[in-house]
């Protein structure tokens, strides 16, 4: 198998051996690595001083991983080559090929041309799944070298060469430009978020394969029946009969392996989503989830609906999203009436997402088409919904200035991470707002973390609005659409899913549990 970056597949064998081939000599080594990508103890850095750890072991320039011998707690081995630095290379490791084998027989070759110098590489991830193991093509060079790579995974590289490394600390999050930290950095794994999104990876590269598959067939069965009836003399004998039935068997041949290997791929994610659903916080459970009568949990992320395609088989992924919502939904109707039990699901989700802090709502219902659905929520509502258009430029003012004070405080050195969750629920957007009200939200979206504030807009798509304020606003948010066969695309293989959104559920007492302000 020759594996191409970011592409994955289950490993069968019980023992996993990595080696590496280069132009220049290279060291090997691994990191076993927690949820967080980062090392949990000393020793989980194996390299030619600490030759080995529980279930990883290097020797003879390879890495050996005993799958069944790995410390429970670890997430993924990382598969590392470095310059070896008796031999230094002048201008980066070049072309390497990483070699995996099962049970000592090779299985995959993972070809990487570093283009920047760089002189680290993680080249392959063997990483788990549930109770299973899989591997991933990764490929991520560092031109610094393990100085890089290292502390970037938690080991400490000041210690001495002939010493134990130590993992290094966490740390608040540095600031970046356009973003404040308001805590530290999200283990995403633990919550949940991120291995949904790996899931939904696994989903794309595997349905990506299915689609290039069946185009694949599709061109090569249309260019041999071409070559078959290309002469008029022979179009219709026999000889050109036996080629047409040929080209038809060797397609259907080529889509019917292809089907079989996604069928196999989404047989395997259905049966990590049920396992994951039993484990997820509420909001990322499905509704049925034992999570939702249990204690309140923590998580990284909501969840909005999920993801398929009919034509690729009964697969349905979970589309999920960070909270705080680092960037505003954008529920796409006409409206607000249509869309109640899409935004009660939002609410019950937002609600739920982070238990050690109070939740605040802020909330504009022009046509009062969500009053039913805030009745439950009167305790966690931020001052009166605002039903009159006169009142939505100071409500929203009032957030802005408190953003402000946010900021300032950041930029004073003085800032202290917001203790409530605030939620803004701007619906009927634009109809009765101002132009200005645009740009008050623009703002928000910009400092809004300072005060742990998700967005959620209710009103049609004014991503061509005339008004400028109005469409940038609208091309700022995550729009979700409401109108079916609206494609969505995966962003790494940009395959067609369609999305079917989270509904609050129907039945009044499981709506009245769901919807618990408390």
């Amino acid at each position: 198998m020759q594996l191409k970056a970011g592409q994955n597949f289950a490993l069968s064998g019980d023992t996993v051996r990595f080696s590496a081939e280069a132009e220049v000599a290279l060291d090997i080594s691994a990191l076993v690595v927690a949820e967080n990508l980062r090392v949990i103890e000393p020793e989980d850095f194996v390299f030619y001083n600490q030759p080995g750890t529980s279930g990883v072991s290097l020797s003879e320039g390879g890495v050996t991983i005993s799958l069944a011998q790995v410390r429970p707690e670890a997430k993924a081995v990382l598969l590392v080559v470095s310059a070896d630095p008796v031999a230094p290379a002048a201008s980066g490791l070049g072309s390497v090929v990483a070699t995996l084998a099962e049970n000592s027989t090779v299985t995959a070759e993972f070809a990487i041309t570093p283009t920047t110098g760089e002189t680290a590489l993680i080249c392959l991830e063997v990483y788990r799944r549930g109770a299973d193991w899989k591997a991933r093509a990764v490929g991520q060079g560092y031109a610094g070298g393990l100085e890089v790579l290292l502390p970037a995974h938690g080991v400490d590289v000041d210690t001495p060469a002939d010493a134990t490394p130590t993992p290094a600390r966490d740390t608040l999050s540095a600031p970046q430009a356009g973003a404040h930290p308001t805590g530290p950095a999200p283990v995403e794994v633990a919550h949940g978020l991120e291995r949904l999104w790996m899931i939904f990876e696994d989903a794309a590269r595997s349905a990506a394969a299915l689609i290039s598959a069946r185009d694949y067939a599709a061109t090569r069965l249309d260019t041999e029946l071409s070559a078959a009836v290309a002469d008029p003399a022979t179009r219709n004998g026999p000889d050109a009969a036996t080629a047409r039935r040929e080209a038809q068997r060797r397609a259907d041949e080529l889509i019917a392996t292809a089907e079989s290997n996604h069928r196999r791929d989404a047989e395997h994610l259905i049966r990590e989503l049920a396992e994951a659903d039993r484990k997820l916080p509420p909001a990322l459970a499905s509704w049925t989830s034992p999570a939702w009568d249990g204690p309140p949990a923590p998580s990284d992320g909501i969840r909005l609906g999920e993801l398929y395609a009919i034509e690729r088989g009964p697969l349905r992924v979970p589309y999920c999203v960070p909270v705080p919502l680092t960037r505003p939904l954008w529920i796409d109707t006409e409206s607000s009436a249509a869309v109640v039990p899409v935004v009660g699901a939002l609410l019950a989700r937002l609600l739920v997402a982070d238990p050690g802090r109070r939740t605040s709502m802020d909330v504009i219902d022009l046509t009062g088409a969500f009053a039913g659905l805030l009745t439950p929520l009167s305790s966690v509502l931020n001052g009166p919904v605002v039903t009159d258009h006169a009142d939505i430029s100071p409500r929203l003012q009032a957030l802005a200035d408190a953003a402000e004070l946010a900021e300032m405080a950041y930029t004073s050195g003085n800032f202290v991470p917001p203790q409530v969750h605030r939620v803004l629920l701007a619906a009927d957007f634009p109809h009765g707002y101002q132009a200005s009200d645009a740009v008050r939200i623009a703002s928000l979206i910009t400092r809004g973390d300072l005060i742990g504030l998700s967005i959620v807009i209710v009103g049609s798509d004014e991503s061509e609005s005339g008004e400028s304020a109005v469409s940038l606003l609208s091309q700022s948010c995550r729009h979700l659409p409401t109108i079916d066969d609206t494609p969505l695309f995966d962003p790494w293989t940009s395959s067609a899913w369609q999305l079917e959104l989270d509904l609050l559920p129907r039945d009044p007492a499981h709506r009245a549990r769901l919807l618990r302000a408390d």
